[in-house]
């Protein structure tokens, strides 16, 4: 597969591999689009994953504050780590030194997520300063349709020693 460039900043592997994360907390598979003003990226749940036993369980579907977290870890996340790297000069960007604290959300729901269903999250910035970052976020299903919408918010910080 092609790595994509988003652009001279930093790609999307190199954003990728700076997340704080690991399974089965990630929720970022690709980031499709970057930019100082907005990213874009997908995500897809997994059919085994274990939160489907019992939400719910004649009917799975994944269940909100995931969806929420998938929208902050690609809208708010991954535009914050490439949005340091473009204030920064050093490459000392990583998951060490760099501490993520969610500060505020605000969430629309309107659709399920199904197992298995890939989903598309498209964050707008709405600003960054001082290091922190507020974002209108979007998801949408496999079939394009509006999931939730909302506003999120988060604070960055960037050390030198990873404390």
């Amino acid at each position: 597969m092609e790595e994509k460039a988003c652009n001279k900043i930093m790609t999307s592997k190199e954003i990728l591999s700076q997340l704080p994360y690991s399974e089965p907390f990630l929720f970022v598979d690709e980031i499709d689009f970057v930019d100082e003003n907005g990213v874009e990226g997908r995500y897809t749940f997994k059919k085994t994953s274990h939160f489907y036993q019992g939400h719910f369980k004649d009917y799975p579907i994944t269940p909100g504050v995931l969806l929420t977290e998938c929208c902050a870890q690609i809208g708010l996340v991954c535009l914050g780590i490439y949005l340091l790297k473009g204030r920064t000069k050093t490459s000392d960007i990583n998951e060490n030194t760099l501490q993520i604290a969610m500060s505020s959300s605000e969430m629309e729901f309107y659709l399920p997520v199904s197992p298995g269903e890939t989903v598309k999250v498209v964050s707008e910035k709405k600003y960054f300063r001082f290091n922190k970052l507020k974002c209108n976020v979007k998801l949408f299903n496999s079939e394009k349709k509006l999931v939730c919408k909302g506003v999120l918010a988060g604070m960055f910080k960037q050390t030198s020693d990873g404390k």
